[in-house]
């Protein structure tokens, strides 16, 4: 016999490392979405998901239509542009210096100092800004005194909120997300190098014409995983940078949400719900967008 059956018994240890990730897929992606249904309805615990009231789109229409809808919007796609913008070369570039470093030494005290930033956790991050930008203590306000200029509240100043956010993520996150340039850069073919030394190109003109051009099937699907999170920012970082002065630029739909909808006395589950059902939609279409357009210009896509 050599039926389907069989030939999974043949090999069962795939299936048994296959079934751990496949059965956290389902636990923790699939079985969820039955509790999305309640973005539909006035949820009420008493009544539970299937007896709650069936509004539509009710909670959807009040989000578009809520007052504070625009600056909002306008907030999370800002930073996450900012951010995307000004944080994506940041790894590429670092992985093709380390590339061409070839005293060891100095590499992996390189690599060491930019990895890790990575492993420090959103709360210790936050403490540490805060008191290196203190309008008395903090290093940066003492330096600004040194030279002779006033003290700036940087962390109270609605202006700073978006630069802070963004050049701290960036150096907190650029050397570990480096690694994966790292490794798509060491798939290279090596002679191509060695054609490109024999011919006399410069290391700048084998980064451009051999480097870049092959590690850009990687960069593009990055690029389009992290448009599909363009409506997610780092709910906890700005929750914790967030105060009452800065609000007007830091306020983004997850601590819109988790203040309208899960901290004030409403506890509004069905709104939260549809605001995380609305930003889910939205990442899904640009995903599904960059995707075509990168498939339209001969660039690598996910399908």
């Amino acid at each position: 016999m050599n039926g389907p059956l069989d030939r999974i018994l043949r090999v069962w240890q795939l299936y048994a490392l296959l079934a751990l990730p496949l059965l956290y897929l389902i636990v923790f992606k699939y079985v969820p979405m039955y509790g999305a249904q309640i973005a539909f309805k006035d949820f009420a615990v008493a009544q539970g998901i299937w007896g709650s009231e069936w509004v539509g789109l009710k909670h959807f229409d009040r989000f578009v239509h809520s007052y504070d809808f625009g600056k909002i919007m306008a907030n999370t796609l800002l930073l996450n542009v900012y951010n995307l913008i000004a944080g994506f070369p940041f790894p590429l570039l670092l992985a093709l210096g380390l590339n061409y470093v070839r005293v060891r030494w100095f590499k992996k005290t390189v690599q060491m100092v930019t990895y890790a930033p990575h492993f420090i956790s959103t709360v210790v991050m936050v403490g540490m800004l805060f008191e290196l930008l203190d309008p008395r203590n903090g290093i940066a306000n003492n330096l600004l005194q040194a030279f002779g200029f006033e003290t700036i509240n940087f962390m109270g100043n609605p202006d700073y909120f978006k630069s802070i956010y963004v050049w701290s993520g960036i150096w907190q996150s650029a050397g570990f997300n480096c690694i994966i340039f790292l490794a798509a850069l060491s798939s290279i073919d090596p002679s191509l190098h060695e054609a490109a030394v024999i011919d006399g190109a410069s290391q700048r003109q084998r980064m451009l014409h051999i480097d870049l051009p092959g590690i850009m099937p990687v960069a593009v699907i990055l690029l389009i995983l992290n448009m599909g999170s363009m409506l997610d920012v780092g709910f906890e970082k700005v929750l914790l940078m967030q105060n009452p002065l800065n609000t007007r630029t830091s306020e983004v739909i997850d601590t819109y949400v988790y203040k309208v909808g899960l901290v004030s006395q409403a506890m509004n589950y069905s709104y939260s719900a549809a605001i995380g059902l609305f930003k889910s939609v939205i990442g899904f279409f640009l995903i599904v967008a960059v995707n075509q357009i990168a498939r339209k210009t001969n660039q690598a896509s996910l399908w």
